[in-house]
């Protein structure tokens, strides 16, 4: 189809470092593919399993959003901010890097894996004020729907971040449906399915899958399987920076 891009779960970029076993849907680290640098202003997609006890040192990020969604275990976050935090699964966790920030991510539990997604979002403002947050969500407001769990602005369901991007989360009985309207005019919308399989615009698709979907008003989402989970990132597609 026109206007899509489609990237199945077994063609992304893999490595695995022991204690860190990560998927890049877009070029990431030693990954790099030119067709995949991004979608629009999201830059990185990464699926994350970090071993018990385990972690990234601290390192720094400049002139990005960054947004974390643990999907299992716990994972401890420390800043140059000060901020001491764990997120875990039910939490969204937001990162404005602006002109600089260095932070640590680590899995506090010594006994079991943490999995988590990260993206990096390239940001509609550069060299802002660092900025940290996140909050808990109540997953059952995504049951048969489509929770939003970021968007531009402050006062709005989700975390906030420096971009016109909107993101959403939902878990499905098989079978049903619902859809998606484009927020603002020249944006597109990735889907990413966590579990269980899914129908978008007639495109089937399984779990880790990912589908681009640009220059369309709307998108038609139907679960394939009992409990299917899908995460929507609606973004610019055009790369701007003021």
């Amino acid at each position: 189809m026109e206007n899509t891009v489609l990237h199945k779960a077994a063609t992304r970029g893999h490595a695995n470092h022991g204690w860190l076993d990560s998927y890049h849907t877009f070029s990431f680290a030693n990954y790099h593919n030119p067709e995949r640098m991004h979608f629009g202003v999201l830059r990185v997609l990464n699926d994350d399993r970090v071993e018990a006890g385990m972690g990234f040192g601290t390192h720094p990020h400049d002139n990005m959003e960054i947004i974390s969604i643990p999907l299992e275990g716990d994972l401890e976050h420390q800043d140059s901010m000060g901020n001491t935090a764990v997120i875990k699964k039910g939490d969204i966790q937001v990162m404005s890097a602006g002109t600089g920030i260095s932070h640590s991510e680590y899995n506090r539990n010594k006994d079991k894996l943490t999995k988590f997604l990260q993206m990096w979002v390239f940001p509609n403002k550069r060299n802002v004020a660092p900025r940290y947050d996140q909050i808990t969500l109540n997953e059952a407001d995504r049951h048969n729907k489509l929770q939003q769990i970021l968007s531009p602005n402050a006062d709005d369901e989700g975390v906030w971040i420096h971009q016109d991007a909107w993101f959403h989360m939902g878990k499905f009985d098989n079978g049903v449906s619902t859809d998606y309207t484009i927020k603002k005019e020249g944006n597109g919308v990735y889907a990413f399915v966590l579990e269980g399989d899914f129908t978008i615009n007639g495109i089937s698709l399984n779990r880790r899958d990912g589908l681009g979907v640009w220059d369309t008003e709307k998108l038609d989402i139907t679960a394939a399987s009992e409990n299917a989970e899908i995460l929507l990132m609606e973004v610019p597609m055009a790369l701007r920076q003021f």
